[in-house]
């Protein structure tokens, strides 16, 4: 009886999901198409109409492909799950490695390189097809299946060792299995923070140290003042892969790096590179980094929890198509079924993540306007806007519950306040 209810209540919320990536996606795309012929009045003297029109088919296009998407991915949920696809594999595998912990790595691993492969033709076509005809890949063949080689194998490299230290601390420490993974996985995610900068970004991107002196100067000046000290300022060859534009810090601790894209540079004057950077330290000032590890950590360690009651209910298993082995070790199968079951049951709360990270971006954005000139992230934010084909006109029901950024116009009227209040870029300031 569990079982069944268990199963109707993952169709439920499978198609409520479902239902609700379709209606948002639709309603983006009318409100997008609706306003693809005319410039919002605040940047008609910013944007051309016919870069505004690309922005409108760029976006059109990405949300079609990824209401596609999701469509496919719920369909190979539904195959894995309900039409007995883990099950099946479960036992093809056991007849090769018996039970104990090779069966249970070789089927995560198995149902990874299947899912993987699902997959493939979705990344593949985003890259070449959907990118290449707005003009923003820039992406060889090789590099790409380059790409995949390699961070397939560090996916191994890394990923491997860290599911053998979970499944047996799930198989060997008791009730409280759960508490002690979560160490280690939060341990890992600290430690990932780390390395990331210096040992996994360098084998996909090279970075090399700023070579604008009066630019590296301007930039130590707002570090200065904002009190950030960084291991060093480079810039990352991103126009290799996308002629996408951004900055960001990395690393933890002392081992904090500025990284520019090499797009971003050539693009944006160095009083535009000076406010966006402001930007994303008052993300870090104002330990908005923080607050989200924080937040990830407690809420890996409420799910483990969950998990940890889950993988000893039968129906837990039966409702989602998989027959326990009786007597035998169902860990690995607990731990895929809850990865691939909670988006479909968290996926109705995500405007709660949307709503803190605009509130973020908003602070952040009043952070750099204390710090620089808010006029200059203004301009930099409208470059970006149309550089990346990004809607000035999304659909505020489908921006509400996916974006993290708050819409274009919005944004921009917050900097023209934030910019006043400041006393900092209100000279000639339009309200928008």
């Amino acid at each position: 009886m569990l079982s069944f209810a268990f199963s109707v209540l993952f169709v439920i919320f499978f198609m409520l999901t479902l239902g609700l990536r379709y209606w948002l996606a639709s309603r983006h795309v009318r409100h997008v198409m609706r306003h693809r012929d005319e410039v919002p009045a605040e940047f008609a003297d910013k944007i051309p109409l016919a870069a505004h029109r690309k922005a409108a088919d760029y976006t059109v296009a990405k949300t079609r492909f990824g209401l596609i998407h999701a469509i496919w991915s719920g369909l190979v949920l539904i195959g894995f799950t309900l039409l007995g696809g883990l099950q099946a594999l479960s036992t093809a595998l056991l007849h090769v490695t018996g039970p104990g912990m090779a069966h249970q790595i070789g089927l995560i691993v198995a149902y990874g390189v299947i899912a993987g492969l699902l997959d493939l033709p979705f990344t593949y076509w985003f890259q070449f097809v959907l990118e290449q005809r707005f003009g923003f890949n820039k992406m060889t063949l090789k590099l790409w299946l380059a790409d995949t080689v390699k961070g397939t194998l560090l996916s191994a490299v890394i990923g491997l060792p860290l599911l053998w230290v979970v499944l047996a601390l799930m198989e060997r420490t008791g009730a409280l299995w759960w508490v002690y993974a979560w160490l280690v996985f939060s341990g890992f995610q600290l430690l990932m923070m780390v390395l990331y900068p210096t040992v996994i970004a360098p084998m996909f991107n090279k970075f090399t140290p700023l070579s604008d002196d009066s630019l590296k100067s301007r930039i130590e000046g707002l570090m200065a003042r904002v009190g950030f000290a960084s291991k060093g300022l480079f810039v990352m060859d991103g126009s290799k892969r996308s002629s996408h534009g951004n900055a960001y810090f990395s690393g933890f601790g002392a081992n904090k790096r500025i990284v520019f894209f090499d797009t971003l540079l050539e693009r944006l004057a160095p009083p535009e590179i000076e406010a966006v950077l402001a930007h994303e330290l008052g993300h870090f000032k104002l330990k908005h980094i923080v607050k989200r590890i924080v937040v990830a950590f407690a809420l890996s360690l409420v799910f483990l929890a969950v998990l940890g009651w889950l993988k000893n209910q039968v129906w837990f298993y039966t409702g989602l198509g998989v027959l326990p082995l009786l007597g035998q070790n169902n860990d690995a199968m607990a731990l895929l079924l809850f990865m691939l079951v909670l988006p479909v049951f968290t996926f109705p709360f995500a405007p709660l993540t949307s709503i803190t990270s605009r509130k973020h971006e908003f602070e952040a954005d009043a952070f750099a306007a204390s710090h620089s000139d808010a006029r200059d992230l203004v301009s930099a934010l409208v470059k970006m806007y149309e550089d990346n084909a990004s809607t000035l006109t999304p659909d505020p029901l489908h921006s509400a519950f996916y974006d993290s950024h708050p819409p274009a116009s919005i944004r921009i009227r917050h900097l023209h306040q934030a910019g006043a209040l400041s006393g900092k870029g209100t000279a000639g300031m339009e309200p928008a």
